[in-house]
């Protein structure tokens, strides 16, 4: 018995990382999985391959389980679509969405070309809402669905050089928060996860000082894929039924759970407010709340457990 029997998942980027172990526990857990990855380069610059996606599947059929690959993009909505149908028509129905698919293309904002900043943009916010629209009138007519899209601390606190990364995991938060609203009252929940994680996007990342490199080498050594995949498929599973709407962070075998933005402080003029007294009292008085501009390291500083 698993906490995902007779239930069908979507999972996008299902060929590596985050992804692939996400596809297969889901499978260990009870489920039908359609594995989607489009096979392409960390950068999404190529065509793509049908090989990753239909390893994962075979592997998934050869332990026993129900599995079917499919090399489409999500940034294509009517491709994201016909995931939906193949979901319906190899298994049945469709239960679950996990979304890990992405791409990176780092660099300082003011040296980013829009080709980069689109390209981010279109894979992890525009997929996000691919995905999610594509799929979510089914889960409304069924009353039942789950979300679990896949958010950053590089938005949720920020890292140097991921402006387009940052700007899209920001609006999947945005997305997944209404997507929880509008779908409580007939059962369709979203969550968001932001994973600490050795992925090949990850080994991406440039390596300038020691300190990156001593950063890099504790993701290596100490933070899977796999940890992450255990909240993910979880997430999916009628036991989280009460979960919805919510913030989450894996690092290694820690689970975190975040705040949401909300006011922290506030001050009241009766007779208004002009840029001077803006500038003589308000600011000044709220300096001391202000958020640092830290990043995810200085927040996350120490080791994994």
């Amino acid at each position: 018995m698993g906490v995902l029997d007779g239930k069908v998942v979507l999972v996008t980027g299902g060929g590596n990382g985050i992804g692939r172990e996400c596809a297969l526990l889901a499978a260990r857990q009870g489920a039908a999985v359609v594995v989607n990855d489009l096979g392409g380069s960390v950068s999404g610059g190529d065509e793509g391959s049908a090989g990753p996606a239909e390893t994962v599947a075979r592997e998934i059929r050869d332990a026993g389980g129900k599995a079917i690959s499919n090399s489409d993009s999500v940034t294509d909505y009517a491709a994201v679509e016909g995931m939906r149908e193949q979901a319906l028509k190899a298994f049945g129905g469709l239960h679950a969405v996990i979304n890990p698919a992405g791409i990176l293309r780092d660099g300082m904002f003011h040296k980013m070309s829009w080709e980069d900043w689109k390209a981010v943009i279109d894979v992890h916010l525009h997929g996000a809402f691919n995905v999610t629209r594509a799929t979510v009138e089914l889960f409304r007519e069924q009353q039942s669905g789950s979300y679990v899209l896949f958010t950053s601390t590089s938005g949720l606190i920020g890292n140097i050089g991921q402006a387009n990364y940052a700007a899209a995991k920001l609006g999947v938060m945005g997305l997944s928060r209404i997507i929880a609203m509008e779908g409580a009252a007939k059962n369709v929940r979203s969550n968001i996860i932001a994973p600490f994680a050795w992925t090949r996007m990850i080994a991406t990342i440039p390596v300038k000082d020691e300190a990156s490199a001593k950063r890099v080498e504790r993701m290596r050594n100490s933070m899977r894929a796999d940890q992450v995949a255990q909240l993910a498929v979880a997430l999916c599973a009628d036991g989280a039924k009460e979960t919805n709407g919510q913030i989450f962070a894996v690092r290694g075998n820690e689970v975190f759970l975040f705040n949401q933005p909300r006011p922290v402080r506030g001050l009241a003029r009766l007779e208004g407010w002009s840029p001077e007294t803006i500038l003589e009292h308000a600011l000044p008085a709220m300096k001391g709340n202000y958020t640092d501009l830290g990043a995810t390291a200085s927040v996350f500083n120490w080791d994994t457990v």
